[in-house]
């Protein structure tokens, strides 16, 4: 299990009998958080006295693979001075809990003694200006650590940082590239390993044609049997279903047998392929591998850190793309795509079906079609603006269909944007948000802004708050 690494400040001024008491209440508020944790585990670190002990236990915490991130706490006074060069070593997210161990202060007892001792709201102080001062992105929490509050807190920030270690070394492919003259889609490659950890790579479509044509009789007739099992198949033409199984078996032996976590293809690079792949990525996605369609490696990364990002949580997080509106009444947004739409998102059992696409020209290809429950979420969208990476978080609800579609043979997920979709669009369009996205309705704004903080990432935020004009 990847752990959390719980640290107190504290100093040697205090002698040794208060710093043995300190590292008491650490190990009893460490085994707490611990327990109420879901995916992380909260390991106790020895007292910090000084500049060496900090930096050993900074640089302990970049160096261990299962640590996703730090919670730092000051029990007493500790001067900031001595955390400079640590703070500048961690290569991990950071939590600053400002709390203290006691919830009460004991009015009848207290006297010096405690004081010097329980002085948190002193010591975090002292220890926030030097984070401020140095730049460090770090979440602050604030609040007594047995509340459920805190931990609630606590466990979005292990969420956050379980989806940043996924983030750092993460490999990303693209078969074919970039959709040939569109622009929002593409991205700095160089800059997306530099700042988010992404190494994003081509490969040729032919690599993994070879590895279909390699697929056996055996192997598609088990996948066959789980399309049974989890959609209705409302279709004649099983070898157009077969021929999405041989995609899928390939592409998740091939994304095993080079770490891939997330992937792009476009329909303008297809060569090999009988069909653009539908069902077999629509299966694939609701695994919580990312992908994009059309060379969007941006939009592909990010949905693989925000399906990590929302693991053991309600609801689905897929990509998603913004396709036509509904305008009267209360104006709507029909989003779709060719094919590719996760089924975490069906409000009944998918139906496998084999339609023809009016694009590619491929042979028709199998594909879930589905309706969606309403529900509650964020579309977040991620755009290259030259000199910084930036995010788009808007509120959105998912809501009925308007009307019944039979002809409309994809997946059919009808939105309405905060505040509405006039406004919420415009918004959207001024601040260059792209017409792929990742849908969820497992996070909400505050796990993207937290995201976007210890990322650095430059965010806008739409909801009903927002009012035009809305800054670019």
């Amino acid at each position: 299990m990847k752990k959390l690494y719980f640290i107190t400040g504290s100093q040697d001024l205090y002698g040794d009998d208060v710093l043995a008491i300190a590292a008491d209440h650490g190990k009893e508020m460490a085994a707490e958080l611990s327990a109420a944790m879901t995916r992380v585990s909260v390991e106790w670190q020895p007292v910090v006295r000084n500049a060496d002990e900090i930096f050993s236990v900074c640089m302990k915490a970049s160096a261990d693979p299962d640590c996703v991130g730090v919670i730092v706490w000051m029990h007493t006074f500790s001067p900031a001075k001595m955390w400079i060069r640590g703070l500048q070593a961690l290569m991990k997210p950071m939590l600053h809990l400002h709390t203290q161990y006691n919830e009460r202060l004991p009015y009848d007892t207290i006297d010096m003694d405690f004081m010097n001792l329980n002085q948190s709201a002193h010591g975090d102080r002292e220890f926030g200006f030097i984070c401020t001062r140095l730049g460090i992105k770090r979440e602050i929490v604030t609040g007594w650590y047995g509340s459920e509050r805190v931990k609630a807190a606590v466990r979005k920030f292990a969420d956050t940082a379980l989806a940043l270690d996924l983030s750092r070394g993460m490999r990303v492919a693209m078969f074919g590239n970039n959709m040939r003259d569109v622009a929002v889609t593409d991205g700095d490659r160089v800059e997306s390993e530099i700042r988010y950890g992404w190494s994003v790579n081509y490969y040729g479509i032919g690599d993994l044609a070879d590895m279909i044509a390699g697929v056996s009789r055996y192997d598609a007739d088990e996948k066959m049997r789980e399309y049974a099992d989890k959609y209705v198949i409302r279709t004649d033409d099983l070898e157009s279903v077969r021929e999405q199984a041989k995609y899928e078996i390939a592409l998740r032996r091939f994304l095993a047998a080079e770490r891939i976590s997330a992937f792009t293809d476009t329909f303008q690079d297809l060569h090999g392929l009988r069909q653009l792949p539908g069902l077999a990525i629509q299966n694939i996605m609701a695994d919580g591998i990312g992908f994009a369609a059309e060379g969007d490696y941006k939009t592909a990364a990010l949905m693989a850190v925000l399906c990590r990002m929302a693991e053991g949580r309600e609801g689905g997080t897929a990509f998603l793309e913004d396709y036509t509106y509904d305008l009267a009444g209360v104006p709507t947004e029909l989003a779709s795509h060719m094919l590719e739409v996760s089924p975490v998102f069906a409000s009944a059992r998918p139906a496998i079906e084999v339609h023809p696409l009016s694009i590619g020209g491929k042979e028709a290809p199998a594909r879930l079609v589905f309706d969606c429950a309403p529900a509650k979420g964020v579309s977040v969208s991620m755009v290259d603006m030259g000199d910084r990476f930036r995010l788009i978080c808007a509120d959105t609800n998912i809501v009925e269909p308007v009307a019944k579609m039979p002809r409309l043979p994809v997946a059919r997920i009808m939105l309405r944007p905060e505040p509405d979709l006039a406004v919420g669009a415009a918004a959207w369009i001024n601040a260059g948000g792209a017409h792929h996205f990742v849908l969820s309705t497992s996070l909400d704004a505050g796990d993207i802004r937290l995201l976007a903080k210890l990322t650095d990432t430059e965010l806008k935020e739409i909801n009903a708050d927002t009012r035009m004009p809305f800054g670019c």
